[in-house]
């Protein structure tokens, strides 16, 4: 072979060797979704890519197999070319061509297609998926080899960890999408509260038991009526002797007729309620309440009384944010007062307070809840308490709930590494007003 030849084959094995290396990177960064959307709106291309990305460990056997041979070939006719190109003898020859080829094989047959292949790698794919299937019938005999090889290498070094995607990871991966822009912001929260939907309980979404509208078995139609009236909801419960000892459900369309107010009894106008635990998730509830064909939940406490009730609307907020309707007064939960300062609404979703305060917790619980625990005590209009960098002000407490709270963003502080945040309690004295 004379030295153009040579010359030739060698550009033509680096050109193989860019090939195969813009293949792994195209095979192994590709979006797999990208590839099924595009087969499915008819790219037969597409089609036999994602059919090939499915074969991934033959795929890569084939590349590593086909690039070590185009590179070592390469390397050998290079150290052939240099030393009967040059007099200085073998040793320096063999030196000069593993230098001059290592370049040329790093800029030309490594960096430079990765870098290609990575800014498309779903048009590489299908691109190189014809070449890479010749491949593959050619080097056959080898990868079943190294298939084999790698499965005793399995056994060997068993790893027991899954594969599969958490709950975490898809979460992190949606923030990922929703950053370079894939979804927009509203898409972005509600795969985000679809995730978490399964993981949360009862107890976090909760109308609590001093914000109840119910009524006595012993109350009037007149009284019922009234409360229909001025609260505008729908379904109201009944008690019998006191609100821990709740016995059913009116329904507003049961209660009036065409004429007016029914003629049943109460006891024939209420359906039976739904009784929950605090701890239930709220997915097994949205299936209970579908089954039974109800709307609201009673969530029971500890000692067998009403902590609160859980409604269908509650559920569905999880999934899409809150749903108002004509008679709803629109409440903003969390307002801004200014750039570190927020007023915030006693009914707050939790999940909602500690994203927007950045507090790391794993458990439902209430803003009054949250605040309860801090103060050690039933809050009172004008406690305050400063925990880490928030500085918590109750500006409106009912029934020894938080109504209104006041909550400022502290600036951080230089502190020793290691050394906890202040906890700070600043409980308004009785001869203050």
């Amino acid at each position: 072979m004379n030295t153009i030849s040579t010359i030739l084959v060698i550009v033509l094995l680096i050109l193989f060797s860019a090939f195969f290396s813009a293949s792994e990177t195209a095979f192994s960064s590709l979006n797999k979704t990208r590839l099924k959307d595009m087969s499915e709106k008819g790219s037969k291309g597409a089609a036999k890519a994602l059919a090939l990305s499915e074969k991934y460990d033959r795929l890569l056997s084939t590349i590593l197999i086909g690039n070590n041979i185009v590179n070592i070939a390469a390397a050998s006719l290079a150290t052939v070319l240099f030393v009967k190109l040059l007099n200085f003898g073998d040793s320096l020859g063999t030196t000069l061509s593993t230098v001059v080829l290592t370049v040329a094989v790093l800029i030309f047959g490594e960096i430079s297609p990765k870098t290609i292949a990575k800014e498309s790698p779903e048009r590489f794919a299908i691109v190189a998926t014809p070449f890479i299937r010749f491949f593959m019938l050619l080097l056959f005999p080898l990868v079943a080899l190294f298939s084999l090889w790698k499965k005793l290498l399995s056994l060997v070094f068993k790893n027991g960890e899954s594969r599969t995607l958490t709950q975490d990871e898809l979460l992190l991966l949606v923030e990922e999408v929703a950053e370079e822009g894939g979804i927009d912001e509203e898409e972005g929260k509600l795969l985000h509260n679809a995730l978490e939907f399964t993981d949360r309980n009862v107890e976090g979404i909760l109308t609590p038991r001093v914000e109840l509208e119910a009524v006595s078995t012993e109350a009037t139609k007149e009284e019922i009526a009234s409360v229909f009236t001025d609260t505008r909801y729908s379904r109201i419960l009944v008690y019998r002797e006191n609100i821990d000892n709740i016995v059913g459900v009116i329904h507003q369309k049961d209660f009036y007729t065409g004429t007016g107010v029914s003629e049943k009894t109460l006891e024939e106008l209420m359906t039976e309620p739904v009784f929950v635990p605090k701890s239930m998730k709220i997915s097994v509830l949205l299936r209970m309440l579908q089954k039974s064909q109800s709307h609201i939940a009673v969530v029971g406490d500890d000692y067998g009384g009403t902590l609160g009730i859980v409604t269908m609307e509650d559920i569905l907020e999880e999934l899409v944010g809150e749903i108002w309707d004509e008679h709803d007064e629109v409440v903003e939960t969390i307002t801004k007062i200014d750039e570190n300062t927020y007023r915030v609404d006693g009914g707050v979703n939790w999940y909602e307070f500690c994203e927007t305060f950045g507090i790391d917790s794993d458990e439902d619980n209430t803003l009054t809840g949250w605040v309860m625990s801090k103060l050690g005590a039933v809050p009172n209009e004008g406690d305050s308490f400063v925990d880490g960098n928030l500085s918590v002000t109750l500006l409106l407490t009912d029934e020894r709930r938080v109504a209104k709270a006041q909550i400022t963003i502290l600036p951080d502080e230089d502190e020793d590494e290691g050394e906890d945040k202040p906890f700070k309690l600043f409980k308004k004295s009785d001869d203050e007003d």
